[in-house]
């Protein structure tokens, strides 16, 4: 299922430039890990069928994401965690949040005489602000009454970098703890950091009684154990595209500028940790002084959010909805070259 995931490489250093040699058009895009191997398949399928045109997308996070976009480095960035009002402000321009896919941030342990670990809001938050440190602690005994829990410390593991999936992690715990609050970057109470979703991954696989916070397709990767979350009407579920679909469908209307969140969502089969990832894009693309490269960032945008969704499902995530798919056409509508769109 997740066989695509084989042209990932190091996170820190992730390059996905597949394409013709000689290619006309080249634009290149920075940012999030946590939507990497599906944004790894779209640029590799479409430089394929465009040999006049080389898409490269190096996943460094979503933090360099944003400082790509705002330093005009890169032509269009990737992003779970929407961008501040400082952060916009501090931008040379005005850039446009362009939903691609949602998918989930999965709770990953390392406990090989354990299977099926549940686990709730208040044993989570609890991990990571370090107020629980055994795993037989009995908090997480009351909800594995059939599990043998070793009296074994509990490694904490986060990520170390500016990071969207961070940023998805630490909303849903901003909603279900008052000690957490919402940020891309985080001073972790307890725990070692990693680089990138692999980072994080690796950490936990090789640390027995270790647990962390991963995006599921590198859980996958690494064939790490997900914990069994329960969510908000107090099911036990999965991280499964069903559930992630339950998420989204709480939101009836995406904003104006298209910024939501949808962890900790209500219904019985909502998987609560989840959120959309963003391609932010300047509005105004003269900037680049070149038609042919503001016309390719575009296209290829446009063929993502349609053609592109197709291949969500079998790398783990949630293609965008008819309606929101409409939406999003709509905003690529109004990115403009010298006065003109350059989506007609």
């Amino acid at each position: 299922m997740f066989k695509g995931l084989r042209v990932l490489a190091a996170a820190a250093t992730l390059l996905m430039s597949v394409g013709a040699a000689h290619a006309d058009t080249k634009i290149q895009g920075a940012g999030a890990t946590f939507p990497a191997p599906l944004y790894a398949k779209w640029v590799e399928t479409y430089n394929k069928a465009h040999p006049d045109v080389q898409v490269d997308y190096q996943a460094i996070g979503s933090g360099g994401g944003i400082k790509g976009i705002t330093d005009r480095t890169v032509q269009f960035a990737g992003s779970d965690a929407p961008m501040n009002a400082d952060q916009e402000k501090n931008a040379p321009g005005k850039i446009l949040h362009i939903p691609t896919v949602a998918g989930p941030a999965v709770i990953i342990y390392n406990l090989s005489a354990v299977k099926g670990l549940k686990l709730n809001n208040d044993v989570v938050a609890g991990i990571f602000l370090g107020e629980i440190t055994k795993w037989n602690d009995a908090k997480i005994k009351a909800l594995n009454a059939d599990a043998t829990l070793p009296d074994q410390d509990i490694l904490v593991a986060h990520r170390s970098d500016g990071s969207g999936t961070t940023y998805i992690f630490t909303d849903y715990l901003a909603k279900i703890s008052d000690a957490w609050k919402t940020t891309t970057s985080v001073k972790w109470p307890v725990g070692v950091g990693g680089k990138g979703n692999d980072g994080v991954a690796a950490a936990v696989a090789n640390a027995e009684g270790s647990i962390g916070y991963v995006e599921y397709a590198y859980a996958q990767k690494k064939s790490l154990q997900c914990a069994t979350q329960i969510n908000k009407a107090g099911k036990a579920v999965a991280p499964s595209i069903d559930n992630i679909n339950a998420a989204t469908e709480t939101i009836k209307d995406f904003p104006a500028n298209m910024k939501v969140s949808i962890t900790n969502a209500d219904g019985d089969n909502a998987y609560p940790i989840c959120g959309y990832t963003y391609i932010l894009v300047y509005q105004d693309m003269s900037y680049l002084g070149d038609k042919a490269k503001a016309q390719a960032v575009v296209d290829f945008i446009n063929w993502s959010v349609h053609d592109g969704q197709d291949m969500a499902k079998s790398l783990g995530y949630a293609k965008l909805a008819p309606e929101i798919q409409k939406k999003v056409e709509e905003e690529l509508k109004t990115i403009t070259f010298s006065g003109e769109a350059l989506l007609k």
